[in-house]
């Protein structure tokens, strides 16, 4: 992960990422952060002790990066990404993990000579589990191509793909995912409350339930199916919740709604 990065967004993901690398032993020196809000910048600065600027002007002159992160919402990459195309060349990759973006829409934005590589985290990479899907264009060097597999698995596991095509149902399993799992335990800690637990002993069980379920799906080679038959007894209360759960209005009907919905949302973010 050695040479000069500028990252383009401190906010919650590109600060994951941030912190990934400096624990993975990357030099705060090797890092340049673009970040137009003072408040964001000036906690960067104080927390991980890398330089922070307020926009591109800002970076050396003579600056010459070997990786560009592009960490913004894509609904401001139009302002963002073409001030980068200065730097699009052989000697810089540019990784981007704006959703929706595609490496189409980066090459029109900063010129068919840019090596770019589209990824998708997600949001435990804060805690270096995240997993990361991944996809790159023709200009990308195989010592490019390492150097971002080097990045992102600073932060949890790096799966690559030929097909570009399937980053916008990635986006609505995996980039999106960690928010249903929040929703899960919200769910279940007001279900709990409405059947009579105190509202904090409801939310402390729903908690640590959902989070050692997860980390149980972590440490099992059992298949999720396989699992959930394990908590189920025949004619037990497990087994009457997943007959409402498993019925044809249940989970798997909303979540195949639910990451169609985000897919397409996805493909819309393409521009």
């Amino acid at each position: 992960m050695s040479g000069t990065l500028v990252l383009a967004g401190g906010g919650k993901m590109g600060g994951a990422l941030l912190g990934g690398w400096l624990g993975k032993g990357m030099a705060a020196a090797e890092i340049v952060v673009v970040e137009p809000d003072g408040d964001t910048a000036s906690a960067i600065r104080e927390k991980h002790g890398v330089d922070v600027v307020e926009a591109v002007g800002g970076l050396d002159a003579d600056l010459k990066p070997e990786t560009v992160v592009f960490a913004v919402k894509p609904q401001s990459m139009d302002d963002v990404a073409p001030a980068y195309g200065g730097y699009a060349g052989p000697e810089t990759v540019f990784l981007s993990i704006a959703a929706g973006k595609t490496i189409a829409y980066f090459e029109a934005k900063l010129g068919p000579q840019a090596a770019i590589v589209r990824a998708m985290p997600n949001m435990p990479a804060a805690v270096g589990r995240g997993i990361t899907v991944a996809a790159a264009n023709g200009q990308v060097t195989t010592e490019q191509k390492s150097r971002c597999d080097g990045l992102l698995r600073a932060v949890g596991d790096v799966v690559w793909i030929d097909d570009e095509g399937l980053m916008d149902a990635v986006t609505a399993v995996s980039g999106s995912g960690p928010a249903y799992v929040f929703l899960l335990a919200e769910c279940l800690a007001e279900a709990g409350h409405e059947a009579g637990l105190p509202a904090e002993l409801s939310d402390r069980l729903a908690r640590a339930t959902v989070a050692g379920a997860g980390e149980l799906l972590h440490r099992s080679s059992d298949p999720a199916a396989q699992l959930r038959a394990n908590v189920a007894s025949p004619g037990g209360t497990t087994a009457a919740a997943l007959e409402v759960l498993m019925g044809g209005d249940g989970w798997q009907a909303l979540m195949t709604k639910a990451v169609a919905a985000a897919a397409k949302r996805s493909r819309e973010l393409a521009g």
